[in-house]
């Protein structure tokens, strides 16, 4: 019988190593499986860390960029500004050398006026005059 317990034993050894093993295999493989998880979990949390620091830089160019646009509207509007000023002070000197130079042409063409009134009137008197000293002329001569 001692045969058969060592064969028994040996028989037990191989079942309790056989089951051991594939214990150990199934352990390493669940091991594996949930690093495996984690290591995608993992993966993915630094993925979503990435791109959310990616938005918040994306975030903070917007606004760089939005106050270089505000800052650029600002002065282009200062600009404007100044040009309409200029431009309005361009249109009074216009409008105050038309009005002096309509002035100054009322003020000639009223002289010429009064040189046509004082000529026509010196032309009037002139050929009553003439006329007589021509009327005078023919009764003298009668």
């Amino acid at each position: 019988m001692q045969v058969d317990n060592q064969e028994l034993e040996a028989l037990v050894e191989r079942i309790i190593e056989n089951k051991i093993n594939s214990l150990i295999a199934q352990a390493i493989e669940d091991y594996v499986r949930r690093n495996e998880e984690r290591a995608k979990e993992f993966s993915l949390l630094e993925r979503i860390v990435r791109v959310e620091e990616e938005l918040k830089a994306l975030r903070e160019v917007q606004i760089s960029i939005l106050r270089e646009m505000n800052a650029r509207f600002e002065a282009a509007e200062k600009r404007f500004e100044a040009m309409e000023k200029a431009n309005q002070q361009r249109f009074e000197a216009t409008e105050k050398r038309l009005e002096a130079m309509e002035r100054a042409n009322q003020q000639r063409f009223e002289l010429l006026e009064k040189r046509l009134s004082f000529i026509q009137w010196f032309m009037g008197i002139g050929f009553t005059f003439l006329a007589f000293l021509i009327t005078l002329f023919n009764l003298l001569h009668k």
